[in-house]
């Protein structure tokens, strides 16, 4: 589908203008077969929109839908293709899907369909108008253009196979931990730590006056047995005298943002990715993958073999990640900046609502770069170009490493993170990553 996808690519329309794609859908281009690939790489694309119009997709809840997002893909094709190993069995708790008809025929693009919007549904269900009428698009033109190609009894059964998948995987997300997202994951109640070393809010925002979602790290994991399963080292000691470590790093990230040149700066708002304005951290690395896939011109297998393994690993990620961010519970770089250096200092980027040390972008990438170069390799190079159709010109990459790494120095410069933390997240991104990298996919 090179003329939809060349839309979605250059970002000439947002979820808000699906007209589009039904247009597409009973146009002249509806005798084109849909692919089951192409059904896959359009709602993960979705799911990239909706994380921009629904307030509760923080960074972990958006994590959390792109991996559930993938397993259900993964196992739609997984079920038709004797070459995939499933999941069930692998991922902790996932239990075996329920078998297709023996002998029947379906249709992979169906299944795929009905899978995913079923699953888009389930956890995109809180978005507002404009991902609603997105949704419905979608869905309407997708499934109209199948049902174009395919008898209207193996449309029935496809479509029937493929909700059934879905159910499934609802089913086990239920008790995962972050199914129910009350307050936007901020808790009602919060006592800050006394200390000068602990957490405090950095903004005058009512909401963001006690962290967000301090029991992510309970979670249960996908991949890995649980969210301590790749620890960080402690952070240097709180200090706050000078030439002491602590206060040293803190300097650095002082003098970094009071220097930056514009490259840095660029760097910085390129992997800022801010909830309600992006993809999300978790939604970039998605979007990289799309764009691998797509220029690699990869086959079904390896889709959903790349999706799902970047999807359980940016997850258990951000469950990794929380759960030593509320261990350390480390007060972020503007506090001490503003109390010890400079009260009118201010960062590049705005400064998230929760404790600083171990940084979750760096961890995340981390994840994602272990998972990408064990299916793509290590020097595979890439041009990035997630936020062209926002002002932010593309960038160019010689390997998934590069970018990780990018990713992570990028909230020093945004004045977010001390190195320490940059540095450790990345080494734990390497761990949860290995734990997705060791899923066995193929028979």
């Amino acid at each position: 589908m090179p003329g939809l996808y060349s839309v979605w690519r250059t970002g000439a329309i947002r979820a808000i203008l699906f007209s589009i794609l039904v247009g597409f859908a009973s146009g002249a281009t509806a005798q084109v077969p849909l692919a089951p690939r192409d059904v896959i790489l359009n709602w993960h694309r979705m799911a990239l929109e909706l994380v921009r119009h629904t307030p509760t997709q923080t960074p972990p809840v958006a994590s959390r839908a792109f991996a559930y997002l993938a397993i259900t893909a993964y196992e739609a094709a997984a079920s038709g293709d004797e070459e995939l190993q499933s999941l069930a069995g692998q991922l902790n708790e996932l239990m075996a899907f329920p078998p297709r008809e023996a002998g029947a025929e379906y249709d992979e693009a169906v299944v795929q369909h009905a899978a995913l919007a079923s699953t888009i549904q389930n956890f995109f269900g809180n978005t507002g108008p404009t991902g609603q009428r997105a949704m419905r698009a979608m869905d309407d033109g997708i499934g109209r253009l199948l049902a174009t190609s395919v008898s209207a009894d193996v449309v029935e059964r496809s479509r029937a196979y493929g909700l059934a998948v879905a159910e499934h995987i609802l089913q086990w997300s239920l008790d995962d931990g972050g199914a129910t997202i009350e307050n936007l994951g901020f808790p009602y109640e919060y006592t800050p730590t006394e200390g000068g070393q602990f957490w405090r809010p950095t903004n005058a925002i009512r909401l963001q006056q006690a962290p967000l979602l301090p029991g992510w790290g309970d979670n249960r994991p996908f991949a890995m047995p649980d969210g301590a399963s790749c620890p960080v080292p402690d952070h240097v000691p709180y200090s706050e005298t000078e030439g002491v470590a602590f206060y040293v790093q803190a300097r650095e990230v002082y003098d970094t943002v009071r220097n930056l040149t514009e490259e840095q700066r660029t760097i910085a708002r390129f992997w800022s990715d801010d909830p309600m304005l992006s993809p999300t951290p978790p939604g970039h690395w998605v979007s990289i993958a799309l764009q691998v896939l797509a220029s690699e011109d990869a086959d079904l297998p390896t889709t959903v073999d790349t999706l799902a393994r970047l999807g359980v690993a940016l997850a258990d990620a951000f469950i990794g990640c929380w759960e030593a961010k509320y261990q350390f519970n480390l007060v972020r770089p503007v506090s001490y900046i503003k109390r010890l250096f400079d009260p009118a200092w201010e960062t590049v980027l705005i400064t998230p609502p929760f404790p600083e040390y171990p940084s979750g972008h760096s961890t995340q990438s981390g994840a994602a770069a272990m998972v990408l170069e064990r299916l793509f390799g290590k020097d595979f190079a890439f041009i990035d170009a997630t936020h062209e159709a926002d002002g932010l010109a593309p960038r160019s990459f010689t390997s998934f490493r590069h970018a990780a790494e990018e990713a992570a120095i990028s909230r020093l410069y945004g004045g977010i993170h001390y190195r320490m933390a940059i540095d450790n997240g990345l080494d734990q991104g390497e761990c949860i990553g290995a734990y997705a990298n060791a899923l066995v996919t193929r028979r």
